[in-house]
């Protein structure tokens, strides 16, 4: 399932457009920013879809009936350009567990890459919600690889995926390998190029958040 926020045409579309912006890419902290605001909103629309159970809460006053959750998500993210989107869900999945991947691309000369993982954090992930976020979906290549690391750890009973921007080559890639997984993004491009990058897209979302990287 895949799920567009940014045609409800809320803020969060707003937010998208300056991330996109060449001219407000050059505010580090406002990119970041937008990165984690579209991860706020995404956790919201996530939490309407998980499981609740009634609770009686001790006011100063009595006893209250409210509805809480019956068990936190795992919130995992890629390194280093999903930080702020996780961050953005770790502000609203406050008591949640964490898991960080390390996802990169190693290129060869003839222009083609593979995607290497190097390191690993994750709790235990049996019979849990997993919510796993990388601003730009662009092959899938690295999410897939990814969850198939976490899946190691125990199989999830809901994958959720988000970003801020996702390709429709990628979207189809990754439900292809997890059918079960629902995706929410803020928008939806439907070009990449040959060397796996979405256009119009916003660039490397990576160094626009935390500056140029070397390449290895």
């Amino acid at each position: 399932m895949v799920i567009n926020l940014g045609k409800q045409h809320s803020l969060l579309s707003n937010w998208v457009s300056e991330l996109r912006d060449v001219e407000v890419q050059n505010d580090r902290m406002r990119f970041r920013k937008n990165l984690e605001r579209i991860g706020e909103v995404a956790a919201y629309e996530i939490s309407k879809t998980l499981a609740w159970e009634e609770k009686e809460i001790t006011t100063p006053l009595g006893i209250a009936s409210c509805k809480v959750l019956q068990s936190q998500p795992v919130l995992a993210t890629i390194l280093r350009a999903g930080l702020g989107m996780h961050n953005g869900l770790l502000n609203y999945f406050d008591k949640g567990e964490n898991a960080f991947i390390s996802a990169y691309r190693k290129h060869h000369a003839d222009g083609s890459f593979d995607i290497n993982i190097e390191y690993m954090s994750c709790p235990e992930l049996e019979d849990k919600v997993l919510i796993i976020s990388d601003p730009m979906i662009a092959t899938g290549a690295s999410l897939v690889k990814a969850i198939q690391y976490l899946k190691e750890e125990g199989v999830s009973k809901e994958i959720h995926i988000v970003c801020a921007i996702a390709c429709t080559v990628g979207i189809e890639f990754i439900l292809r390998e997890q059918p079960k997984a629902t995706i929410w993004c803020g928008d939806i491009d439907d070009e990449i190029t040959a060397k796996g990058y979405i256009v119009p897209g916003l660039g490397d979302a990576g160094d626009l958040a935390f500056g140029q990287k070397m390449q290895f």
